[in-house]
Formats: structure tokens, sequence, C-alpha cells
């Protein structure tokens, strides 16, 4: 669970544009150490944005992002790498390698990012194939030869090859029907704790909000408003409201109560 210690990331005054149209204005966004947050918003609010400006992948227009007490605009490629290190990523898609196998794929951050043995990051990948839920055989399937839950579940072994402190996902239970869904939830949440795992996640999923996230950061406006689900839900804002309250919402909420 979160504590009140320096967040390990910090968003102050971020300003994204797509060229004349501007995406944040100004927005600022505390993640606490040891949470799981989910964010959420409108189509066309930026929330893959948001998550792609923390990484670095593009570059805001305004403002500062501190990952880790760092400022990766100001690091050195040296410096900025040791600190991706520290993160791991599961985007959408997966985003595996097609041409190689699973544990190929796990592989890539050990050979991108460490000097590991190959017979050592062997164990350790074998180890990330069983954590996440995989059977070992799975190692050697190509993405082709695997269902969509266990391609989510092999692009989360990669993700947390290297023992991050912080994990973003992207729309993670995203194509899973409600049962896979759940068991890709329930093992965030495992993950989450026996990691010691700060998780960002980009979602649409209520049922993953109401069971796995200790806040919600809700996109409007351009800025992030952020609360749990229980403060959120008394607020008067339209789309809150819409989104909390409508059918799907209270089905959620009164099924987690």
């Amino acid at each position: 669970m979160a504590t009140n210690e320096t967040p390990i990331i910090r968003v102050r005054g971020l300003v994204t544009r797509f060229g004349a149209n501007t995406i944040h204005d100004k927005l600022d966004l505390d993640i606490r150490r040891g949470e799981i947050i989910g964010i959420v918003g409108g189509s066309g609010t930026g929330k893959s944005v948001l998550l792609r400006t923390i990484l670095g992948l593009k570059r805001p227009e305004g403002g500062t992002i501190e990952v880790l007490g760092e400022r990766l605009d100001r690091l050195s490629p040296a410096a900025r790498r040791a600190v991706q290190r520290r993160w791991g990523v599961l985007f959408q898609n997966g985003a595996l390698f097609s041409s190689l196998t699973v544990a190929q794929n796990i592989r890539v951050p050990f050979r991108e990012h460490t000097s590991v043995p190959t017979k050592l990051s062997g164990d350790l990948i074998r180890l990330k194939i069983q954590l996440v839920g995989l059977d070992p055989e799975t190692g050697v399937k190509l993405p082709s030869e695997l269902s969509g839950g266990m391609k989510k579940r092999a692009a989360l072994a990669r993700a947390i090859a290297l023992d991050p402190e912080i994990l973003f996902l992207d729309e993670p239970t995203a194509g899973l029907d409600p049962i896979a869904a759940g068991d890709f939830d329930q093992l965030i949440l495992d993950l989450q704790r026996s990691l010691n795992l700060t998780v960002v996640m980009v979602t649409h999923d209520l049922d993953s909000l109401a069971t796995i996230t200790d806040r919600i950061a809700v996109l409007l406006d351009k800025r992030i408003m952020v609360g749990t689900m229980t403060e959120l839900m008394a607020l008067p804002h339209p789309w809150i409201r819409a989104y909390f309250h409508g059918p799907r919402g209270r089905a959620v909420v009164a099924h987690h109560r």
C-alpha cells in the first residue's frame, strides 16, 4: 500500500500538444510509491499520451516530470537508461516480437540493460514465466501460438524481467473476456504485493478500477482529478457521474460492495 514519502512520479505543470490541439494544460500529478493507480478519461483526453510522456516517448511542451527522483530530460543517455531499467511497460497489444519465442522476448531486457550470463538469465526467464502463471513449456512457443490472455501474460513476464520498481500498463485487460480479465487483475495485484511494485494503469475497465486500484486519476478538462473510487463518485462533474453512475458503473459498484 501507499506511504506518505516523496512521490515516485511527480508531474508539475505538464503541457502536451499535437499541432494546435492542446491535450494537457498545466496538469499536476503525484504517484505514491507502492500504490496501484488507474488513469481514466474520455476519448481524446490523452490517457496514453500522459503515459508516453512520463516514459519519455513524447516530449512535453511545458512542465516537469520526475521519475524515481530524476528529471529524465536532464539526464545523459547512460543515466536515462539506468532509470528506465527500473521500470517495466506492458503496452496495449503486448508488443511481443513475433519472430522470437516467449523466452527470447523476455531475454531482450537482459540483453539491453545487463551483462547477466546466458545460463543465469535462462533461469530468471523460467522464473518470470512461472510468476505470471504460464506453463514452463510456454517459453519455446512463438506469440502466434498463444491465446490473447497468454500473450498478455508473456508480455507481462517481459515487463517484470528486471525486477522493476514501477510497472506501467496500457489497457492491460483490453480484448480479454470477463473471466480472463478478472484473472489478470488478480495477477497484477499478486505481483504488486509480492514484488513491491508501484503500478500505473491506463484502463477503461470499471471492474479493474474497483478491484485493484488504491486511487483513480481522471483526466478532465485537460487536467487531472485524483481520489479513491468512493471520493470520485461523490463529485458532481458530469463526465464522472456518467462514468461511475451509469448502468455499468452501478453494476460494478454493487458487485464489489
